[in-house]
C-alpha cells in the first residue's frame, strides 16, 4: 500500500529536524531512521529531506524575508524544520499546491510545536505566499 502523502510529508519532516542537530549526511540520517518504529523511508521522503537539506541556505532566505519580530537563528528548530519543509513543497514539489503546503505545515505546528508558534509559522508562510502569488501575477 502506498504511503499517504501526510505521513510522508511527517516523515520528512522528522528527520529534517533531526539534521538541524547533527552533521551526519542525508544516507546517515536514513539508516539512523531504520531504527524508528514511525518513519517512512521510501523514496518520496528521501527526496524531500536531501531537497531540503541541499537548498537550506535558500529556503533560510525566505523565512528570513518573512520573519519580521525573530532572525532565523532565533527561530526554535522545530519552527524552523517546519517552515523549510512548506517552502520547499510550494517551490519544488509540483503534486504540492502552495496553500496545502501551508496548511499541513500549520497542521504539523499544531501536533509538534508551542500554540503561539502556530500563529507565527501562519504568518511567515502567509506572507510567503502572499509574495508567490504576487510575483506570479504581476
Amino acid at each position: 500500500m502506498a504511503a499517504k502523502r501526510r505521513d510522508v510529508r511527517e516523515s520528512a519532516f522528522v528527520i529534517t529536524f533531526e539534521a538541524l542537530f547533527r552533521d551526519d549526511t542525508p544516507e546517515e540520517l536514513f539508516d539512523n531512521a531504520k531504527e524508528i518504529e514511525n518513519i517512512i523511508l521510501n523514496d518520496e521522503v528521501k527526496n524531500a529531506v536531501r531537497g531540503i537539506i541541499e537548498k537550506s541556505e535558500e529556503l533560510d532566505g525566505y523565512i528570513a524575508k518573512y520573519s519580521n519580530k525573530r532572525a532565523v537563528s532565533r527561530i526554535p528548530k522545530i519552527n524552523l524544520a517546519i517552515l523549510r519543509l512548506a517552502i520547499y513543497e510550494a517551490l519544488y514539489d509540483d503534486k504540492v499546491p502552495v496553500n496545502v503546503a501551508i496548511s499541513e505545515a500549520v497542521m504539523l505546528a499544531e501536533k509538534y510545536a508551542y500554540e503561539q508558534d502556530i500563529a507565527f509559522i501562519n504568518g511567515v508562510l502567509g506572507s510567503f505566499s502572499k509574495q508567490l502569488s504576487e510575483n506570479e501575477n504581476g
